[in-house]
């Protein structure tokens, strides 16, 4: 089989189709279709199947695609980087947003500043997003809150960190220094969109104790829930980093859960099968030890 084949099974599969993958290859229809058979006469393996002429992709068709996409991937990297080798690189970094906020764009501007000629890349979005990133290698590795759900993915904690229940200065719970963990079920929460790393973390941790919050609000915006949180419209439980300046200055306050730890760790995430360059790995060392780090290490 030839790096050829590999293409041209990720394009099809990635266009849903023989049509528009013939168009982005430039290549004949019937060319792609037998490019198709051979790989599965090759295999012995069905890679899609044809219902009303259409094409739907088989289990085997999903794993071989996880095999096919990096072998690609692979392949053009280095036919970029061999050609360009003393001119220019890419690093591809994606973060979820607590960790974009508040590391990475110190992490970033370190790296950059003894790696002048290295282009970095950056995308911020939740947790699920970044991991299918990396899954599908628009990004070379992350840093999120949460934990991955694929197999495929390569989890590597690299930092402490918390969360904290907040309130408002009016809200029932304000003169109390502690909440026992039953009592959450009672309170409005207001909370962030399902798939941020934060929220599948306290999903996951209140499920084990039978809890279920009662979700009035969601919102991407941390800044949106803390301000209906100060006025008093429900509580909810975030990153520490991102409300610490709030509750420093008043805005919200912070209690106590009683009977459960809502500490939790950062995480440095890529694709099992993915190569990382040396600067890549270089990156990744500095987020162990630099002092960048040490400072928000809860």
């Amino acid at each position: 089989m030839t790096l050829r084949h590999m293409k041209i099974f990720v394009s099809v599969y990635q266009n849903n189709g023989i049509t528009r993958a013939s168009e982005e290859l430039h290549l004949a229809q019937p060319s792609v279709s037998l490019a198709i058979r051979e790989l599965e006469d090759y295999y012995g393996i069905r890679l899609f199947d044809r219902i009303s002429r259409r094409l739907y992709v088989t289990e085997q068709g999903r794993m071989f695609y996880d095999y096919a996409l990096h072998i690609v991937s692979l392949f053009d990297e280095m036919e970029l980087g061999i050609r360009n080798w003393e001119h220019m690189g890419t690093l591809r970094i994606g973060s979820s947003i607590t960790i974009g906020n508040f590391l990475l764009p110190g992490l970033v501007k370190k790296f950059t500043t003894t790696h002048p000629k290295m282009n970095v890349n950056v995308s911020v979005h939740n947790s699920s997003y970044i991991e299918d990133c990396i899954l599908n290698n628009r990004i070379d590795f992350a840093l999120i809150e949460g934990i991955p759900e694929s197999p495929q993915i390569v989890r590597d904690p690299f930092m402490n960190d918390r969360l904290c229940l907040i309130c408002g200065k009016a809200h029932p719970l304000a003169s109390r220094d502690a909440v026992p963990l039953a009592e959450l079920e009672q309170h409005n929460f207001i909370l962030r969109e399902p798939g941020s790393g934060g929220r599948e973390i306290l999903e996951s941790l209140l499920t084990g104790f039978q809890i279920h919050l009662n979700a009035a609000w969601e919102s991407v915006s941390t800044q949106a829930i803390v301000k209906a949180v100060a006025e008093g419209l429900g509580i909810s439980i975030l990153p520490y980093l991102l409300v610490a300046d709030d509750i420093r200055n008043g805005v919200i306050l912070e209690k106590k859960v009683e009977g459960i730890s809502l500490s939790r760790k950062f995480s440095i995430i890529y694709h099992k099968h993915k190569y990382l360059t040396p600067s890549a790995r270089e990156f990744i060392r500095m987020c162990h030890t630099d002092e960048i780090i040490q400072e928000f290490d809860l």
